[in-house]
């Protein structure tokens, strides 16, 4: 790992950074050293005084990885990893719940040091999980840093100030020192609401779960994770996975190091997509966070809450020991911070090592069913979780029954590259688009039936645009799942599914509707369809010509019209008070509004023009009499 050699700190170059841009993107960058005797310590943080004392401590134990996991490399004079985590912090509101560290750590055994060596961590801290972003921003200021020291992180962040505000799912070109970031950020679908309300640009995405037709877009978190590298050997698994995440299941995810466990966080959120994913995941958690307490103190028989948690400590395979599934993914790597692709577990490879074109579904079956492999399997199963104590395996427990199969046209479209690291890599990245392709598909599907309840209603063509918009259909979920037996999931689903029993598919989507992800996501794309139906009775105001409307009204019709313009006025002038009109929109509209209402307001019995004449807030919106007649 290295950065661009053209990039380097010059002090004629060096940039003042300007705190508040700074921040739509960095909430601080840290520098972690870990000190023998007094443990994890924050040697730098930039800007200074952004976290409290308790994020401090949750950020100096998330930034190094575990004694176990240490253990797993070779003695080579210097290991550089990245990896990633998550925590909740301590009075966080709803927008700001969590914080994200992007960790780039150096471990540098040298036998002249006490103990050994010595290590140390830059951590970029982010309200927002821009993976994208932050992966290749450690890569430059990481190695930066070892170099030059702390004038590294002011030199960075003062590039980072410069950039343009973040535009979720969008290409953005952002640059830093003589190179650009050219990177795809998640989009608004999937990320925290801001303000409590619907991200504008949501309005732009479909309103019922359609599959988009620009597949270069990403479409949910950690799009450039590496869910084929990752799960390679538990390809057949990755559809019970789906399920789990789906419904909001709590899943267990071990890894013998950081940058493994938070890859297979990462990717397995990322097969949700659309979806917003409320589960609570935590790509590298350890038993120094708040929430281990907690977990540890449930008792036999509580209900773990919806979770996702990679760790790389085997204690947790006994403190959390009735967690009910478990993944245990990746091999102990030697020396670097991705698991080199052709160290991987041989779980997606022919007997004997021999490689072939493809990854189809009858190499990957007759692996599985073999009678060694089956009675290796029959022994996975009656050992449990707890025989990782004594050799990492990659594996799944779980007892869930799930109710998709794995996909074989997918399986045997999938490319096996052979041991070549560069040519393996370019076929993951093929690899990683089939799979993530069929889930986008799988999970698009699953959200389909649902659509009905985003469907919007425009006026019609002659009708006054004035009138109340229908609501859209309400919901009730036991309504749902009746429709849902008589009118079947759809071909799609139905293909890909182990058995069409309606009751089989029914317990999978009460289950759905009963998880964590459901509520949030069905209230989230019912605002975004309320907020598109009000654009399009604003756009209908704009364009009906009410005088021809007027003139087919009766008098309580033209009362009722009358009434509600000026509820629309009145809430225009509301949004021009507030800040958020003043636009070249918003003035053509309360333009076209003042004049709809004189429409509305020359046929009325004069009588009723008379009283309504005698508000003078009134009538200065009926300024020009002569207009009127």
């Amino acid at each position: 790992m290295s950065r661009s050699p053209s990039f380097s700190v010059k002090p004629e170059l060096t940039i003042k950074p300007d705190l508040a841009s700074l921040s739509r993107w960095v909430h601080s960058f840290c520098i972690m050293r870990f000190d023998l005797e007094q443990g994890q310590i924050l040697e730098e943080s930039y800007p200074p005084n952004r976290l409290s004392q308790e994020e401090e401590i949750e950020v100096s134990f998330n930034s190094f990885p575990d004694s176990v996991s240490q253990k797993q490399h070779n003695r080579s004079s210097i290991h550089d990893c990245i990896f990633f985590f998550r925590f909740r912090r301590p009075n966080g509101d709803n927008n700001n719940r969590y914080l994200y560290g992007y960790v780039f750590n150096r471990q540098r055994h040298d036998e002249r040091l006490k103990r050994g060596g010595e290590q140390k961590s830059v951590v970029i801290l982010s309200h927002a999980p821009y993976s994208s972003v932050f992966r290749p921003l450690l890569q430059i200021i990481g190695p930066l840093y070892f170099d030059v020291g702390n004038k590294a992180i002011e030199h960075v962040a003062g590039f980072v100030s410069l950039w343009p505000p973040p535009v979720p799912g969008m290409l953005m070109e952002l640059p830093i020192g003589n190179a650009t970031l050219r990177v795809n950020l998640p989009p608004p679908h999937s990320l925290p609401l801001e303000n409590n309300g619907v991200l504008y640009e949501e309005s732009a995405s479909s309103m019922a779960p359609l599959l988009p037709t620009n597949q270069s877009v990403p479409q949910g978190l950690f799009h450039d994770a590496d869910l084929f590298g990752v799960y390679r050997g538990l390809l057949l698994q990755l559809w019970t996975l789906w399920e789990l995440l789906l419904i909001g299941e709590p899943i267990l995810i071990i890894a013998p190091t950081p940058p493994q466990c938070s890859e297979a966080v990462a990717c397995l959120v990322s097969l949700v997509a659309p979806l917003f994913c409320s589960v609570d995941f935590r790509p590298y958690f350890t038993i120094h966070d708040p929430g281990f307490a907690r977990l540890n103190s449930l008792r036999e028989g509580d209900a773990f809450p919806p979770m996702v948690l990679g760790v790389t400590n085997l204690f947790f395979l006994k403190a959390l020991r009735n967690m009910p599934h478990v993944v245990s993914v990746g091999t102990p790597s030697l020396n670097s911070n991705r698991v080199p692709f052709s160290s991987r577990s041989s779980a997606g490879r022919l007997p004997g090592g021999k490689s072939s074109e493809g990854l189809g579904v009858q190499q990957l079956s007759l692996r599985r069913f073999s009678p060694t492999n089956l009675l290796n399997a029959v022994k996975l199963r009656r050992d449990g979780p707890l025989c990782l104590m004594t050799e990492h395996k990659e594996a799944v427990w779980t007892s869930y029954p799930a109710i998709t199969k794995p996909d074989t046209s997918v399986l045997n479209r999938l490319v096996d590259a052979g041991m070549s690291p560069r040519v393996e890599e370019s076929m993951s990245v093929v690899n990683n688009e089939i799979l993530r392709r069929h889930f986008l598909e799988l999970t698009t599907n699953f959200l389909a039936p649902f659509g009905p309840y985003f469907q919007v209603n425009a006026p019609s063509d002659g009708s006054s645009p004035y009138v109340t918009p229908p609501p859209l259909p309400s919901f009730s979920a036991d309504e749902f799942l009746s429709n849902l037996s008589a009118r079947g999931v759809g071909k799609f689903l139905s293909k890909r599914m182990k058995s069409n029993w309606p009751d089989l598919y029914r317990y999978c989507f009460r289950r759905f509707l009963q998880g964590p992800n459901f509520v949030p996501w069905f209230q989230r794309r019912r605002a975004v369809a309320e907020q598109e139906q009000r654009r399009l009775w604003k756009v209908a105001r704009m364009r009906t010509d009410m005088r021809l409307i007027t003139s087919q009204m009766n008098e309580l019709e033209a009362v009722d019209s009358f009434d509600a313009i000026e509820k629309y006025i009145t809430e225009e002038v509301k949004l021009r008070e507030s800040g958020g009109g003043g636009s070249a929109d918003s003035e053509a509209s309360f333009e076209k509004l003042k004049k709809d209402l004189q429409a509305v307001f020359s046929v009325l019995p004069r009588d009723m023009q008379e009283l309504l004449l005698s508000n003078p807030q009134r009538a200065s919106l009926l300024q020009d009499p002569s207009e009127l007649q």
